[in-house]
């Protein structure tokens, strides 16, 4: 079993940056695939950005170029980063994992068996 804790989400102003951290434990001795997903308001949940085991980088068209996913094996934690962020990024984000090798697409929710509570983004 895998605990998925997010945390970094606050209020921005467009312009600003901030940085989403997701911290693994539990089960996590066997390489992690990780993900960020999004859902805002009456919007279904939307993969953002994911890492594989391979260190392929995934990144849905909406974000590309303007979010970055990174991970630090060491510390079992999964990042993204949020520069010059726009009102449609606002949404509660949501990290994911599945352990071993991801078998999925990456922004399908059934991809990943562990949920992380959430961390509320809003831009404004």
């Amino acid at each position: 079993h895998v605990q998925l804790v997010e945390s970094g989400g606050e209020s921005v102003q467009v312009g600003g940056s901030l940085r989403l951290s997701c911290a693994a434990s539990g089960n996590t001795d066997t390489t992690l695939c990780m993900g960020w997903f999004r859902q805002a308001p009456e919007r279904k949940r939307e993969g953002v950005a994911a890492i594989y085991q391979s260190g392929t980088i995934y990144y849905s068209d909406s974000v590309k170029g303007r979010l970055s996913v990174s991970r630090d094996s060491a510390k079992k934690t999964l990042y993204l980063q949020m520069d010059s962020p726009k009102p449609e990024d606002t949404a509660v984000y949501y990290c994911a994992a599945a352990v071993g090798w991801c078998v999925g697409a990456f922004r399908a929710v059934t991809t990943y068996p562990y949920w992380g509570q959430g961390t509320q983004v809003t831009v404004s």
